[in-house]
């Protein structure tokens, strides 16, 4: 992927060059880098709150009792991994932090459980349950979409959480299918 971004810059680059258009090129460059830094900052802050609140739930001892409260639901998707205590909270936590929108924050408690699901495999190629889980985090299932809120408001909408229900309805779509492929996928290759 490196090689085509960088052939793309090296063809503006010439295209700049050949029309003269080479301040115009800076400029778009300076403005593009101006744009990625807000965006950046945007994010931030609701990036940090989440991530504080979900490291304070699981200071607090309620990522535990989360963990209870899933588990009818993550025992029927992860039933070796639900056995562990520390794979239970990892998959809670992923789970939540999906759940928030906050797929950034979501990332890390995602490996830990792949991993530890990895060691109570014992090693080996991906088990059903670890594809699964990295269906449902692909797929994204979200009840507060608080990353995509926080750019729409760093962008100046006016409602951004008026995409509620799209984003129900959508995450709903897409986690049913990608359970259903991977639960066929499970099966075909058995």
């Amino acid at each position: 992927m490196t090689w085509i971004w960088t052939l793309f810059l090296l063809l503006s680059i010439l295209c700049a060059l050949c029309s003269g258009r080479t301040a115009a090129l800076s400029a778009a460059a300076l403005e593009g880098a101006k744009a990625g830094i807000q965006l950046a900052i945007t994010l931030a802050g609701p990036l940090c709150l989440w991530s504080g609140l979900n490291r304070l739930m699981a200071d607090a001892g309620l990522m535990e009792k989360l963990a209870r409260l899933l588990s009818p639901i993550l025992r029927r998707l992860f039933p070796d991994a639900c056995r562990d205590r520390q794979a239970r909270e990892a998959l809670c936590g992923n789970l939540s932090a999906n759940l928030l929108g906050l797929g950034n924050a979501a990332t890390p408690l995602g490996i830990q459980a792949v991993q530890r699901m990895h060691l109570l495999h014992g090693g080996g190629p991906a088990s059903d349950e670890m594809c699964r889980l990295i269906v449902m985090n692909t797929a994204s299932v979200q009840l507060i979409p608080a990353t995509v809120a926080a750019v729409r408001a760093g962008l100046g909408a006016a409602a951004p959480f008026d995409i509620l229900p799209a984003v129900w309805v959508t995450s709903l779509c897409s986690v049913t299918v990608g359970l259903l492929a991977a639960k066929a996928g499970a099966a075909w290759a058995q």
